[in-house]
């Protein structure tokens, strides 16, 4: 076939060419048009599948595989896997012997019905693999999807697989192997110890190079294009190496993904260069290739549909079975067990990859291959149902008392649960929480400061999954964290070392549709008064306000309707600045709207505690309406008045002139001097918000949400910030102060996602002390 054609109005038809052809290919892709669905139109199979076309298609659908097994190797760790403890290695270990040995007696009984002819070493090692291996992404994916990352099963689950996947590529280099086309067992013998040659090379000669390119990868700056296209090259050239040994191209591509450094950027950089396109690209069209080569319609007879209930059988039992059995010598509680067992038998993509090998080496026929496909396809289907049915961890937390700023007992802990999108967030954050400890005593303030990641459709996600931390610690060591250039860890162990705050550091993996459920969960079990989120909008250079997307506005709404305790959204506009400010550094302006209602009590409230801190100067700013109206009343069509009507709660605590009244005799004994309360008689709207526009530098105002007054703007495009917050947090107020919406803690509050419990058992310290690893069953979302 000619690459290119001269188009259609010169004759051509473009599907005659393999460029044009190729590219419809890609754009259809899809299991689904083979022949076991679209492709059993013969008239379609042909003229968009011609069989010129297929090795141009299985090319390139392999090179999308090679950088595919490249990116799995990114994201496999040998240090992480080096750690693994010893039950998760004995859970490995079972998985992958007991059902290896099932796929042995499977390959005799396929092989004397439907896979005749065959060497019977290689099919051997063949079916045990197939029946043996866990894939690893697809884990990852089904793990954060049922929000089970970081609990004990998913912790012990990802490492296992990591084992497993590790030993099943080496045993599938060895079926490899063993399937030349010389039946010559010297032959065999030399291809093992060439590819036992070839990882060597690459440990001994390949990783300090790729370590010598790492080191001048710094972080904060861009990586050279001659390193990522020296890598790439590499990438090829090491599947030209193992291709030629006559293991596969793909192993090379996996060995140098595992060989890269994983400190520092240079790792994620060749991710996200590469990723996007593999995925969205190359394997689609690998699944394209895939799905020519499989026919259910093979599997006739019922001969052929016992084998296949026979496979799905032994995998499951031998998968499912070896689990268990390990798991519960280990004195892990059999539904937990049971759920290892299921997670474990995840099969995917890596399977399917297997099985094309074989099919491409001849070890397996139509009908067997097809069979293992949907063996394959089956196990993974019923991961997801049958885990979430026998296993779904409980979000349970017991009862605490303190759920609001405003308490009698002023001298009580205070908790925060601050939450940040990523490393931008992080100076206002550690600003907030030094100008909130005030002058007290160390243990006053306790702050879980919890990264949100949004978890993507990217293979990345496997990454985030590995440096996901367990109680404010990384997988990796202090000192690599250190190289790593993690900022989150790295400035919030810094902060908490130089301040009298303790802080941990937490970490929630989940789609932005269900981040919040992590956030309620946490903020309850860790008995938090206090709920700090970021505005879905941030500030750009020219001070106009830029939306992050609905996801996270969608996020503080769900977050605001199911909270455990009151919650504050902070428009962040650099409050301190651009970096963290020393304790003997902090020079602020805070000024507090009070309207009245719950919610601006609670806001003054923490202005008050802020005020403590003796570098804040605090503005109690009180809008009283004239004789006879209501700033609850807004003007319609000029010349009438409608009453909007506020959030109504039962009201247990202070009024609002109690509030005031004590707030007036601190300031008119002089106890405080760094209070001053200002009382402003306003008309309405307009006057309200010339009295904000009027006011001097402000570093920070606070609100309530629903603070007694009428919308302060036309048009509400966040209902999340109430009345005032949404004037706030607009582009034309202001390019410098920035602001703090809170909403007092609801005692009618939807609290579904959390069971409250008198006792829990399995109870770990809120604070645990450095070193300790501990987690929570319970704990299903965070780190």
């Amino acid at each position: 076939m000619k690459a290119t054609s001269n188009g259609s109005f010169q004759g051509d038809n473009p599907l005659d060419y393999a460029l044009p052809l190729i590219i419809l290919q890609i754009c259809l892709g899809g299991i689904l048009l083979g022949p076991s669905a679209l492709g059993r139109n013969e008239k379609f199979l042909h003229t968009v599948f011609p069989k010129r076309s297929l090795t141009v298609l299985d090319t390139i659908a392999n090179i999308g595989l090679l950088f595919f097994l490249f990116l799995v190797g990114l994201e496999l760790d040998f240090v992480t896997i080096r750690r693994t403890g010893k039950k998760a290695i004995a859970i490995a270990a079972a998985g992958i012997s007991l059902p290896f040995i099932l796929g042995i007696g499977t390959s005799v009984i396929l092989r004397s019905t439907i896979n005749n002819g065959v060497r019977h070493a290689p099919f051997l090692v063949f079916m045990g693999v197939a029946l043996s291996i866990t894939a690893f992404p697809v884990l990852a994916r089904i793990l954060a999807e049922l929000k089970l990352l970081t609990t004990d099963v998913g912790r012990v689950s990802m490492s296992a697989a990591a084992v497993n996947d590790v030993t099943a590529w080496i045993l599938l280099a060895l079926a490899i192997a063993l399937s030349g086309s010389d039946t010559s067992p010297l032959v065999s013998l030399w291809v093992l110890l060439t590819g036992t040659g070839f990882v060597i090379f690459c440990i001994v000669v390949l990783r300090p190079a790729l370590a010598w390119v790492a080191r001048r990868s710094l972080d904060g700056e861009p990586v050279k294009e001659v390193y990522i296209c020296a890598t790439l090259t590499a990438v090829l050239a090491a599947g030209f190496v193992t291709d030629t040994i006559g293991i596969h191209a793909l192993f090379g591509a996996f060995v140098v993904g595992i060989v890269v450094p994983k400190e520092g950027p240079f790792a994620g950089v060749l991710i996200e260069k590469i990723e996007d396109l593999v995925s969205g690209i190359f394997l689609p069209l690998y699944f394209v290739s895939s799905g020519l080569k499989t026919d259910v319609t093979t599997i006739r007879g019922a001969r052929s549909w016992g084998l296949l209930v026979l496979v799905i059988t032994n995998a499951c039992l031998g998968k499912i079975g070896g689990t268990v059995i390990v798991s519960m010598l280990a004195k892990i509680p059999f539904r937990e067990a049971l759920a290892l067992g299921f997670l474990m038998n995840t099969k995917g993509l890596v399977e399917l990859i297997v099985l094309n090998i074989g099919k491409d080496r001849k070890v397996l026929n139509d009908q067997t291959f097809a069979i293992l496909v949907l063996m394959a396809l089956f196990t993974t289907f019923i991961t997801t149902p049958i885990v979430t049915l026998i296993y779904k961890p409980a979000r349970r937390a017991t009862p605490y008392k303190h759920r609001t700023v405003q308490r009698k007992d002023t001298d009580s802990e205070l908790r925060m649960l601050a939450c940040f999108h990523s490393a931008r967030n992080i100076p206002t954050i550690i600003n907030l929480i030094e100008s909130s400890r005030g002058t007290r005593r160390r243990g006053r303030l306790c702050v879980y400061a919890m990264h949100l990641m949004e978890l993507s459709e990217r293979s990345s996600a496997i990454s985030m999954v590995q440096r996901a931390r367990r109680n404010g610690l990384p997988f990796w060591n202090k000192k690599q964290a250190g190289q790593d250039g993690n900022s989150v860890v790295v400035a919030f162990e810094a902060y908490q070392q130089l301040s009298s705050v303790t802080v941990r550091p937490m970490t929630a993996i989940s789609h932005l549709s269900t981040i919040h459920e992590d956030i309620v969960t946490s903020a309850q079990q860790k008995r938090a008064a206090l709920i700090v989120l970021p505005f879905h909008k941030q500030q750009r250079l020219d001070g106009a306000m830029e939306s992050l997307g609905h996801g996270f506005q969608h996020m503080n709404r769900e977050v605001l309707r199911y909270a455990p305790c009151s919650v504050a959204i902070l428009v962040d506009r650099g409050f301190g600045g651009v970096a963290q400010v020393s304790s003997s550094d902090v020079s602020y302006a805070v000024v507090v709207l009070f309207f009245g209602g719950r919610d601006d009590r609670e806001a003054l409230a923490y202005a008050l505690r802020i005020a403590e801190h003796p570098g804040i100067i605090l503005t109690v700013l009180r809008f009283v309406p004239q004789p006879g109206k209501s700033l609850l009343e807004e003007a319609v069509n000029g010349d009438k008045s409608v009453r909007v009507g506020v959030e109504t709660v039962l009201d247990e605590g202070p009024t609002d002139e109690e509030c005031i009244r004590e707030l007036k005799e601190k300031v008119d004994s002089g106890a405080v001097k760094s209070i001053t309360l200002e009382e402003k008689v306003v008309s309405g709207r307009a006057e309200s918000v010339s009295v904000i526009k009027s006011l001097g530098r402000c570093n920070l105002f606070l609100v309530g949400r629903m603070a007694a007054t009428a919308p302060l703007v036309d048009r509400t495009e966040c209902p999340e910030l109430g009345p005032v917050g949404t004037l706030l947090a607009s582009s034309d107020f202001s390019t410098t102060a920035s602001a703090l919406v809170v909403q007092q803690y609801k005692p009618t509050a939807n609290m579904s996602l959390v069971e409250e419990v008198a006792e829990i058992h399995d109870y770990v310290p809120d604070t645990p002390t450095p070193g300790s690893l501990h987690i929570r069953q319970n704990d299903s979302s965070f780190a």
